[in-house]
């Protein structure tokens, strides 16, 4: 053995040592400070017995928590995350039991849940140990990192560079504008977006347009397969089924990408050695973890609970992430205090399970998807899209451009200087590419601006009962004067108007966007049968300040759009900057001619206004910062490239560019990252089970440390 590997084996002895000093030491701090953990005999023992007790049973432990608990995990993998997540606790805890059993002449004792917590600690506190040291020693760390990119190196026989092709990583950012993503990086919020985007460092900023349905759903559809065609917004109503689509639901989802599937014929973007982490379709991945339309499977679709594997090996990542769960639950209910005493506008509610939500997505589901993007660089996979919801779901309730918001840009960012990081010491070179799904646009929602909801004022519209407080909001008693008026008599209160006909419509929402469908009319409904049914409904929707404009098909003109005062444009006419759709910028009448041919498009689509100087809409949900219709930075999202990728826009996309020179849709989105797949595409080495297993344990820890 040369002195190199000496050195290298004696510093691995010495971190070993030192960790298990750690540990026996906060072994002895907790038996002083719990009641209910022991490390002696009932009729006591010298310090040096307890020390002793103790060393014993910290590398029992440590023994145990290497030897045992990936095989524990393994085991556990049918178990859903956030189940497994807490399930973690219990069987650290039950190690530390068997622990204390093999101290000889039973000095060790504790009750289960003391357990728990002495378990929790010392597992934080040994990989903290083990971290800092590994930081102090820069060769370590760096062996540490690529360990199985040298064992890939030599099985496949590749010299000690990096010269075959490279693999990519999609980082996609949920709801994350181009405006946002350059205010960030040029105020100092995210610094690896700023230095990626400085000169000569080689990233190019490409914005993009979405679809009228500027969601989640739509556009990683879209991007992931190829085609979102037929997805009308986030939920909708399916007139033949009698079902509520929802994409953030599991059988939903698997729906959708299966129809996407037939459509395009083709398997999807990651089809060639991918995985998909964290998002709601798998690309046609082999390699899935919190993959939404996976969850709905069962047998093979349970491979995706195995990215869990590469997270919870190291029971010392759920310490972490519960602490850090722990701590984004005070900091959400802090921040909501503050917003309520400083009386912020606009707001919403953000009590009940929200905290819990919120934590979630900004530390549970980030640290499982970044340890399990690191883990498939260290794969040498071809091709990896994870998505990181984060920010999204704290702009929905705290604003796009709130500080609570941009606190979250901040973290978003070191995770992904920690994935740059990697890519560093890798086998194979990484590109990374960075984008968005859609932005979000600001604004009070319709409810808190008018007194009621989108469904009160269509059923007020339509003469059926609505709540008492939505009545004696200025537009309930409006619509509600529009209908005596249209059927020349009054509306009983609280009761319907049979001669009238009416059907109870089925209204959704999708961020500013609204669907209303009648299930008892067949097909989709034309404006002259809902005039005879509903004389004063069109007219009240169209009319109100809270709305920018309605689709509808009519008999005589084909689809339409109204607007205020009568204003009716047939769809085949429609021009951006002029009209109805002025407001709302370039490629809107496209997106309305297009969702205008999808076979499940709403009897009546509804889009909120939009202020161009404010830039804000109406949510008609619960929500301050919105997508999912047309209007302001919601429609604008970004790709952040390589300038050694080809342009975005370097050859003619299926669907043509738009005017501008932009793309338009996710399907063109689509094609530019299969397209860069393409160019760099060359032999790939196949990916042993054992490399897979090992990557998981191994990055774990490193994934959670950032």
């Amino acid at each position: 053995m040369g002195d190199g590997r000496w050195r290298t084996a004696g510093s691995a002895l010495m971190r070993v040592i030192v960790v298990w000093a750690v540990s026996t030491l906060t072994m002895l701090v907790l038996a002083g400070i719990l009641p209910d953990f022991q490390l002696q005999s009932d009729n006591g023992d010298s310090v040096t017995k307890i020390a002793f007790t103790a060393a014993w049973g910290a590398g029992a432990f440590g023994l145990l928590s290497a030897l045992v608990w990936p095989v524990l995990v393994r085991a556990l993998l049918i178990v859903p995350a956030l189940v497994l997540g807490m399930l973690v606790f219990f069987l650290n805890g039950s190690l530390l039991l068997v622990a204390l059993r093999l101290i000889p002449d039973g000095r060790g004792a504790a009750n289960p849940e003391t357990a728990v917590v002495v378990a929790a600690v010392m597992s934080a506190v040994a990989s903290a140990t083990s971290t800092a040291l590994a930081v102090r020693d820069d060769n370590a760390y760096r062996r540490r990192l690529s360990r199985l990119a040298d064992r890939r190196r030599r099985r496949s026989g590749a010299d000690g560079g990096r010269s075959g092709p490279p693999g990519t990583v999609f980082i996609q950012l949920d709801g994350v504008g181009h405006d946002v993503l350059a205010r960030a990086a040029a105020g100092g919020l995210m610094p690896t977006v700023a230095h990626w985007l400085a000169d000569g460092s080689g990233h190019r900023l490409t914005p993009w347009r979405t679809d009228w349905s500027s969601q989640t759903g739509a556009s990683q559809l879209g991007i992931l397969h190829g085609s979102n065609f037929d997805i009308p917004a986030f939920r909708w109503y399916e007139k033949e089924t009698g079902d509520i689509v929802v994409s953030s639901r599991p059988a939903s989802a698997l729906e959708l990408q299966r129809r996407a599937i037939v459509r395009t014929h083709d398997g999807g973007l990651l089809t060639l050695d991918g995985a998909s982490r964290g998002n709601l379709f798998s690309g046609g991945a082999d390699q899935l973890a919190l993959v939404l339309s996976m969850a709905a499977r069962r047998g093979k679709g349970r491979r995706s609970r195995a990215g869990y594997f590469a997270y919870f090996s190291d029971p010392a990542n759920a310490v972490r992430t519960a602490l850090s769960f722990v701590a984004e639950v005070g900091r959400e209910i802090s921040q909501s205090t503050r917003a309520r005493i400083r009386k912020d506008a606009p707001r919403i509610k953000r009590g009940g399970l929200y905290p819990f939500i919120r934590a979630f997505a900004t530390v549970v589901e980030r640290d499982v998807v970044v340890a399990a993007v690191i883990g498939d660089m260290f794969a040498g996979r071809t091709a990896v899209y994870a998505d990181l919801v984060a920010y999204d779901e704290v702009a929905h309730h705290s604003g796009p451009h709130s500080r609570d918001a941009e606190n979250v840009l901040a973290r978003l960012d070191r995770s992904l200087a920690l994935i740059a990081k990697v890519a560093e010491h890798t086998s194979r070179r990484y590109r990374i590419v960075l984008l968005s799904d859609h932005g979000q646009s600001p604004g009070e929602t319709f409810a808190g601006a008018y007194g009621l909801t989108l469904k009160d004022l269509v059923r007020a519209g339509c003469g059926l009962p609505v709540p008492r407080r939505a009545q004696r909001t200025k537009s309930g008693s409006e619509a509600r004067d529009a209908v005596r008026t249209a059927l020349h008599r009054p509306v009983e209160e609280g009761g319907t108007d049979t001669a009238a006909a009416p059907s109870d419509p089925v209204v959704l929402a999708s961020g500013n966007l609204g669907l209303i469908s009648f299930p008892d009319i067949d097909g989709r409904a034309t404006r002259e049968q809902l005039d005879r049914r509903h004389p004063a409904l069109l007219s009240t929707l169209a009319n109100h300040p809270g709305i920018g404009f309605l689709l509808v098909r009519s008999e005589m003109h084909g689809s339409v759009v109204l607007g205020r005062g009568g204003a009716q444009t047939p769809v085949s006419e429609l021009a951006d900057g002029e009209g109805l759709l002025e407001p709302f910028g370039p490629g809107a009448a496209d997106a309305v001619r297009r969702t205008d041919t999808f076979p499940h498009v709403a009897d009546v689509m509804v889009n909120s206004m939009y202020d161009p100087a404010t830039g804000c809409v109406h949510a008609f949900e619960e929500q301050i910062g919105s997508h999912g219709g047309l209007g302001g930075e919601q429609s604008r999202p970004f790709l952040l490239h390589p300038r050694t990728m080809s342009e975005p826009m370097a050859s003619r996309m299926s669907a043509g560019p738009g005017a501008d020179g932009e793309l338009v849709g996710a399907e063109q989105v689509h094609e530019v990252l299969r397209r860069w797949l393409r160019e760099c595409s060359g032999p790939q080495v196949p990916l042993t089970s054992d490399d897979a297993d090992e990557s998981g344990g191994a990055d774990g820890t490193a994934a959670a440390a950032g």
